[in-house]
């Protein structure tokens, strides 16, 4: 880990879930932080903590949805803590609602925080990025880049589009030796794209929903469902991505969920997303039935 000593690392969607615990993760490891979010509350919180942990920290309100609220972020890193060495690109937010009866509102919405909100941050820091040898973007996409499930299709589509994104950035920004460079010499600039599986976190306590009747008798009742199925801690899932930073990895699959959900895909593209609508269908009823023998 001592790759990170000393190196500026920027972090959206810090105030929960992930992005807290990468701060706290990250506080131990000589970092300067500059944390953003759009929960102030949370987000002082959350950096008061990784002061105690003897880390640097700034922290800024920040909606990754307007471009240039996040070219402000990007200005502060560099101005003040001269420049990011790393990008974690983390903000995101659920939708649930089958595709006809949902709010075009809701999936602009989504759309705008899950997927522009990537692009913002890449755009905006990747001058300073190729300023320093090392830059690293981390780019937060799901298992539902590969397999997808009903009543998440604008939350799939958005992660996919992180995926392919993410994957054609990665070669844009990759290293190129072979090519005269300008003046200002510019780095290569990593691209990790992470897949996180059932995390246990906020996101689906804090999700707009539609009609979810088809999949839970209540939003209580989904939420409950979602915890008992989710096996991975935002701790672990932060551990491994600290881990896949320091190990220069370009792909990472977090949780037996998203290794399972990418292999069924490697198997069977067509098929994927129906075996595992199947599986997730499976659970959801074993965990019902576990719900109702408690009452």
């Amino acid at each position: 880990m001592t790759w990170l000593t000393g190196k500026t690392v920027v972090i959206t969607g810090a105030a929960s879930g992930i992005g807290e615990a990468l701060a706290h993760a990250l506080a131990t490891q000589g970092v300067r932080l500059l944390l953003a979010d759009v929960d102030a509350a949370r987000l002082e919180a959350v950096a008061a903590s990784a002061r105690l942990r003897g880390a640097t920290c700034l922290t800024q309100l920040c909606d990754v949805s307007q471009a240039p609220a996040v070219d402000a972020l990007a200005e502060r890193a560099l101005r003040e803590l001269g420049g990011a060495d790393v990008l974690i690109n983390n903000a995101g937010v659920a939708l649930v609602a089958p595709v006809q009866s949902l709010s075009l509102d809701d999936a602009h919405w989504l759309m705008a925080i899950n997927f522009w909100g990537v692009v913002h941050g890449c755009r905006a820091f990747t001058p300073q990025l190729q300023a320093r040898p090392g830059g690293v973007i981390v780019n937060l996409s799901s298992v539902f880049a590969m397999v997808s499930l009903p009543t998440q299709s604008i939350y799939n589509a958005s992660k996919a589009a992180v995926r392919a994104f993410s994957d054609a950035l990665r070669e844009e920004l990759r290293e190129k030796p072979d090519v005269q460079r300008d003046t200002q010499h510019a780095h290569g600039v990593r691209v990790l794209c992470v897949h996180p599986g059932g995390i246990r976190t906020r996101l689906v306590a804090q999700a707009r929903l539609g009609d979810i009747s088809s999949i839970a008798e209540s939003p209580q009742a989904l939420h409950a469902q979602f915890q008992s199925v989710a096996r991975t801690t935002a701790d672990q899932a932060a551990a491994a991505i600290v881990q896949a930073v320091c190990s220069r990895r370009t792909r990472l699959l977090i949780g037996t969920d998203a290794r399972l959900g990418d292999w069924l895909f490697r198997l069977a593209p067509g098929r994927a997303s129906a075996w595992f609508s199947a599986l997730a269908l499976w659970g959801q009823h074993q965990v019902k039935r576990s719900m109702a023998r408690r009452r």
